[in-house]
């Protein structure tokens, strides 16, 4: 059940990440998926690293942790291209 609960967390954080990044429309639903479940490591990480916690459930504050390690991940890529 919890990896159900990590696809569709993801899901909905990659694609609310596309939406600020405006990369939408050249981002399908896995990878969604995959930006939103990559983010929340990342986000993780990084307030982790500041002292603060990570992800740590289906919470507002997991969402936005997770929301901002996506947005990151995306600016990367975005730099590389």
């Amino acid at each position: 059940m919890d990896i159900l609960l990590w696809i569709v967390f993801g899901g909905i954080v990659g694609w609310v990440a596309s939406l600020i990044m405006k990369t939408d429309a050249q981002q399908g639903m896995v990878l969604n998926v995959v930006v939103g479940i990559v983010g929340a490591v990342i986000g993780g990480w990084l307030m982790n690293y500041f002292g603060y916690g990570g992800t740590s459930g289906f919470n507002i504050y997991s969402f936005l942790v997770a929301l901002l390690g996506a947005v990151i991940l995306i600016w990367i890529v975005k730099l590389l291209r």
